[in-house]
């Protein structure tokens, strides 16, 4: 009895793994998802979670310089470090007043940053990322730049295909502001629409020069039709394209079945024309009729026997005395 008892306390004293691990994560500051658990990296200025803005957004125009914070906020009773770096288009154009942050336990710090956009930056939007890494956890916060000038807006959809149950495609944004796109999906049979998906928004944004290949699911494709594929594709700014693509379902089967049909019929009409140019090479003619002679003629004498024609003298005796 007192073998068990012992057993029972000692089970109900060592932790399970999961407990394990997350006692081991909050240990190291960092949540069991990865996020951390006793600090944060926000947009700086604002008082609480209320006041917090979801990303860093600026506003300039080529070669200038662009002023933000940074807020680290340390929860945890022991000093936090963070490293800060910028990742993306805009986040590579942003520097800090220290790339290394130290931050007292109970304590929010604001970290200045500048972001300077090249003097060559095409007008429209960029984004990117501020990036702050501490006690094996890592924050992202969004950041995004509108550069001044003039705006231009276009979206082209290409590569259009359909294999393997689904149509695939490519999106490309060929100017210089951020899309979200929105698409519409048709498809057209030999008796009628197979598909029709009103316009939507898809799930993502584009940003410029940005290209990225997705599917449309389209499983109960016909076994049988000739169908024609229609992508519309719209975003904000007039940005419009339209991409069409054909394909034809044929079963395997009978069109092998087909195909030997075709080949013996046009076997069969090229082996009677043979016979019958054949025949008609080996039967002679018959003689043609000649014309019967005329009255009071000898014997003997018909139209091809006839003798000089008086008014049809040779040209030689044309001149000669009678």
């Amino acid at each position: 009895m007192l073998t068990a008892v012992f057993a029972a306390l000692l089970h109900a004293l060592t932790p399970f793994p999961a407990a394990a691990a997350a006692a081991a994560a909050a240990d190291a500051g960092a949540a069991p998802g990865g996020a951390p658990a006793d600090w944060a990296a926000r947009p700086g200025g604002g008082a609480g979670d209320r006041d917090a803005r979801p990303y860093v957004y600026l506003e300039g125009t080529p070669g200038t310089a662009l002023q933000d914070r940074l807020a680290v906020t340390n929860s945890g009773r022991a000093p936090l470090t963070v490293r800060l770096r910028g990742d993306g288009r805009a986040g590579a154009w942003a520097r800090f007043a220290d790339d290394t942050v130290t931050v007292p336990p109970r304590t929010r710090a604001e970290v200045p940053l500048a972001l300077t956009v090249p003097p060559a930056a095409t007008p429209g939007d960029a984004s990117g990322e501020l990036v702050a890494t501490g006690r094996g956890a890592e924050v992202r916060v969004p950041v995004r730049v509108r550069i001044g000038g003039p705006t231009l807006a276009a979206l082209t959809v290409e590569d259009v295909e359909i294999a393997d149950g689904a149509i695939r495609y490519a999106l490309v944004n060929r100017g210089n502001a951020l899309l979200r796109p929105r698409l519409a999906v048709r498809v057209e049979g030999v008796f009628g629409t197979l598909l029709d998906r009103p316009e939507r928004p898809l799930p993502l944004e584009l940003a410029p020069g940005r290209r990225v290949e997705r599917t449309e699911p389209w499983p109960d494709a016909p076994a049988l039709d000739a169908v024609t594929v229609r992508l519309r594709v719209a975003a904000e700014g007039g940005a419009r394209d339209e991409a069409v693509a054909s394909e034809t379902y044929v079963p395997v089967a009978p069109a092998a079945g087909g195909g030997l049909l075709l080949l013996g019929g046009v076997a069969a009409l090229a082996s009677r024309a043979y016979r019958k140019r054949r025949t008609g090479r080996g039967t002679p003619r018959p003689p043609e009729p000649s014309e019967p002679p005329e009255a009071g003629a000898p014997p003997g004498t018909g139209a091809s026997h006839r003798g000089p024609d008086p008014d049809h003298r040779p040209l030689a005796q044309a001149g000669a005395r009678p």
